[in-house]
């Protein structure tokens, strides 16, 4: 079955630009102009992955808002920001409401495609995981793979895709530290260092508002980071 994209961008030009480069990579796709009548669309039925532009007919930051919601209806839906915005402050504000990756509409059309392949492969890992024990364990960490859930002190914590295995990356090596590569390649996307750094620390507030004493993930400055055993 193909995958189903979903298209939040006002300007119909640039809407339909990109469901015509969707449509030839096979993937089925939904086009919506605002932020309502894609949420109204999305409590209905969730698409595969969705594409959303920030600043949505009169709500200058109408994206930012849908990914909020979206994240309440599902913590795994992949989520891309497109957008013409590329301030350093928009693209942590959007990673912070927990979209996947932040991509500027000056994006080549293949590279576009090569980021949403990486995020399809991990919605496919999710469901088949590759000859690797279901469950981890480290401590008061516990993933289960099958489920893509994480919990810490038996409480669980809602970590969207880029982060889930960022974390499986860290802790299935306590001690080991993993570079910026090795934490893109676990992840299966292409991210730069600024937004491997917002993940990071996004998966560290996750953990703290569980437990104000959680200081698992260590920053080896120059190198990366590994996950300290408790």
């Amino acid at each position: 079955m193909s995958k189903r994209i979903a298209i939040v961008e006002d300007e119909q030009a640039i809407r339909e630009n990109y469901a015509a480069a969707f449509r030839r990579e096979g993937y089925d796709v939904d086009l919506f102009e605002a932020r309502q009548p894609a949420l109204d669309a999305f409590s209905a039925r969730l698409p595969d992955l969705v594409v959303i532009d920030i600043n949505l007919k009169d709500e200058i930051e109408g994206g930012f808002e849908l990914c909020r919601a979206l994240r309440s209806l599902s913590n795994d839906i992949p989520i891309i920001f497109l957008t013409a915005r590329d301030s350093e402050f928009d693209a942590v504000s959007g990673l912070r409401l927990g979209a996947d990756d932040y991509l500027t509409k000056d994006i080549s059309l293949p590279h576009l495609m090569a980021r949403i392949a990486a995020l399809f492969r991990r919605l496919d890992a999710m469901q088949k995981p590759q000859g690797e024990e279901n469950r981890l364990r480290r401590g008061d960490l516990e993933l289960d793979i099958d489920r893509m859930t994480v919990r810490w002190k038996n409480e669980p914590v809602g970590l969207t895709l880029t982060e889930f295995w960022m974390v499986h990356a860290l802790a299935r090596y306590p001690g080991h530290v993993k570079n910026r590569q090795q934490l893109m390649d676990a992840a299966q996307a292409v991210l730069d260092d600024n937004t491997i750094t917002s993940h990071i620390k996004r998966i560290r507030r996750k953990f703290n508002a569980l437990d104000a004493d959680f200081d698992s993930v260590e920053t080896v400055y120059g190198m990366g980071y590994r996950w300290l055993s408790n």
